[in-house]
């Protein structure tokens, strides 16, 4: 009979209303952490793991020597490599592919290239409109690779402390 009472004064005086009115009034004075994204960026690790680029050699020449390595490691059987031969005997791609869709940016493409030709960089915020939108072909990786050669540098050199 006592529960019974009690639960009546409870509905009767809106005890659960009030207390989350409570939270909400000591919420309204704390400090926001909302971030206005794109104006503004949170830190990212360095050893974050993004949007793929191929990168180059400072005299310009592309550094993947198509051991396909990267190829073979992956688990998401997400990069299909091509090659041949050139005149001075060295091996190059002719094709590169890396299927955004398939890639569960795991990072072993990066630990398994011999010469640091394939690197995760720390650009997320990319989108794509079509399937063939999500194929990231040898041009494509070359180019990101080209435009933030200094930042992946960086960071490249921010984390090799720990490895």
């Amino acid at each position: 009979m006592i529960k019974k009472l009690n639960k009546l004064v409870k509905d009767f005086t809106l005890s659960e209303l009030r207390t989350g009115l409570k939270i909400t009034a000591k919420e309204l004075v704390n400090k926001k952490i909302t971030v206005q994204f794109p104006e503004e960026r949170t830190p990212i690790s360095p050893r974050f793991r993004g949007l793929h680029a191929l990168r180059r050699y400072p005299n310009g020449e592309e550094r993947c020597i198509a051991c396909k390595l990267c190829e073979a490691v992956c688990p998401a059987n997400a990069i299909t490599i091509e090659s041949e031969m050139r005149d001075d005997g060295t091996r190059r791609t002719i094709q590169y592919d890396i299927d955004l869709f398939k890639c569960i940016f795991c990072g072993f493409c990066e630990e398994a290239c011999p010469v640091d030709a394939i690197v995760e960089t720390q650009i997320f915020d990319y989108a794509f409109e079509s399937r063939q939108g999500s194929i990231m072909t040898k041009e494509r990786l070359l180019e990101v690779g080209s435009k933030n050669e200094q930042a992946i540098s960086q960071v490249r050199l921010e984390d090799a402390k720990y490895k």
